[in-house]
């Protein structure tokens, strides 16, 4: 077995299979990564080992939880004998329950520490994605950005928002001039569209305290790397809203991350689960523009990795850039099953000995094709393994046991309580105070700590670097500028 320091042991084959071992290189973890396979064939084991191996490397991980299992992950497992019997025939001896160090999340304030961005950080273009505006109105959108920036107004939440368009449409032959013809009806579409993302609770995405990026990337006092769990349960009933709060997250990660260059091991890493749901329908200027972030940002020390059902749903541009393969199995009901099952295959390095073809229909439960990078960064040949067993407990918290992990946690206090400062719309309604503090899901009681000034300030800088410097294009297409 690899020295443990420098690699993540995956699983090996068990009795009467290959005693191969599949490990996940430390040097290698940032060139990106593929968790595929149908549903019920272990994909989220898969997702929690990676979890687990990364945290107790020192490399801090984020990663949503769609299905609400995964908080678990922050307390010991039991110890189960199926378990202990798959450590025993893949030759995994230091195996043993554990826990590892998590920080919730929660976009809504209700599963865990609120995750809010401003207006502002979103950008014109994310935020057209996440109203899912026709290009006329994406445009209008960019003149209200373009006239904040100009103007010194700062786009903090909803209503900042709501303000300045309804500015531009009261002003739009003023400022035709300026910017070319704004349409009053596009103006109205757009507050159309805020309203309908708001009764969905989208608004509770938007204000201050801003996540601090650098509670994305923390170690514990032990040097494990903290899991930054998503809970995206409720987030999931608007899957275009989840694929486009993670995508942001990804492009601020690639603006706000200094070049790295090669690292023993990744600062982040990145899971993007049901990762079908960031292309589905999204414009081919935006998967472009996703294409070059996945590409760009390994050399900032962030890996990407991808969970979804089949390769197939990614583009090839994408496909291409993931050199660690994890390939749980895929059924074959319909010639068009068929068709995809040797499409799969055909992305894994030729293996003497194993077909891969014949394979991916065969594998067990917790049974996986692995390929991942290794030597001078080319692809092991594919190893069929069983998955090594998770340490963490499988059951989720308790409601009473997430509620205490929160209470303890560093963070707490941090980003609890919403602040409501000047802004776009006190300055449009000749307010001359900012307006009174508004809770967003539950109240910190009071207990506050130096930490939120600090994210608060933090969040007014970027606010206002963006009103100075980030005119434009923010987000992906700014970050891509900035890259090249």
């Amino acid at each position: 077995m690899a020295d443990p320091s420098h690699s993540i042991f995956l699983g090996a084959g068990g009795k009467g299979r290959s005693r191969r071992t599949a490990q996940l290189s430390l040097p290698f973890a940032n060139r990106h990564g593929l968790v595929a396979g149908a549903t019920g064939t272990g994909k989220t084991v898969t997702l929690r080992i990676l979890a687990e191996g990364l945290s107790a490397a020192g490399v801090p991980v984020f990663l949503a939880d769609v299905k609400g299992d995964l908080t678990g992950l922050a307390v010991p497992g039991d110890g189960a004998a199926p378990f202990a019997r798959r450590a025993a025939e893949i030759g995994l001896e230091d195996y043993g329950p554990a826990g590892f160090p998590v920080t919730f999340w929660d976009v809504f304030g209700e599963m865990g520490h609120p995750l809010r961005t401003t207006v502002s950080d979103m950008g014109p273009l994310l935020l057209a994605r996440l109203l899912d505006l026709p290009e006329a109105q994406e445009g209008v959108l960019n003149i209200v950005f373009r006239l904040a920036d100009e103007d010194g107004l700062l786009l903090l939440d909803f209503k900042d928002l709501r303000a300045l368009l309804a500015f531009v449409g009261d002003n739009a032959q003023a400022l035709a001039t300026r910017y070319g013809t704004v349409s009053k009806a596009s103006v109205g579409a757009i507050q159309r569209r805020l309203l309908v993302l708001e009764q969905q609770g989208g608004d509770a995405f938007f204000g201050e305290p801003a996540l601090d990026l650098a509670d994305l990337m923390a170690v514990d006092e032990k040097g494990r790397g903290r899991i930054g769990l998503l809970a995206a349960g409720r987030l999931m009933q608007n899957p275009k809203v989840y694929a486009t709060v993670l995508l942001w997250l990804l492009a601020e990660l690639f603006e706000e991350l200094p070049e790295a260059g090669d690292l023993d091991k990744p600062r982040l890493v990145f899971f993007f689960d049901e990762a079908h749901l960031l292309f589905d329908g999204a414009p081919k200027a935006l998967v472009d523009q996703v294409e070059q972030v996945v590409r760009l940002i390994r050399s900032k020390g962030v890996g990407v990795y991808f969970v979804t059902q089949s390769p197939l749903d990614l583009p090839d541009k994408v496909l291409g850039q993931l050199g660690n393969r994890v390939q749980h199995a895929l059924r074959a009901f319909t010639p068009r099953d068929r068709k995809v099952i040797r499409a799969v295959a055909e992305t894994f390095p030729e293996t003497p000995g194993l077909d891969a073809e014949t394979a991916v229909t065969q594998l067990a439960v917790g049974e996986a094709l692995i390929s991942t990078l290794e030597g001078r960064g080319t692809p092991s040949p594919v190893a069929r393994v069983l998955v090594r067993p998770p340490a963490s407990r499988l059951k989720p918290l308790s409601p009473a046991e997430l509620q205490a992990a929160i209470d303890r946690g560093p963070l707490f206090g941090k980003y609890e309580d919403a602040v409501d400062r000047e802004s776009a719309y006190e300055m449009l309604s000749g307010r001359a105070t900012p307006a009174p503090a508004k809770p967003a899901g539950r109240a910190g009681g009071g207990r506050t700590r130096e930490g939120m000034g600090e994210a608060l300030m933090k969040s007014a800088a970027r606010a206002v670097g963006s009103a100075i410097g980030r005119a434009l294009m923010r987000g992906v297409l700014g970050a891509l500028k900035r890259g090249r």
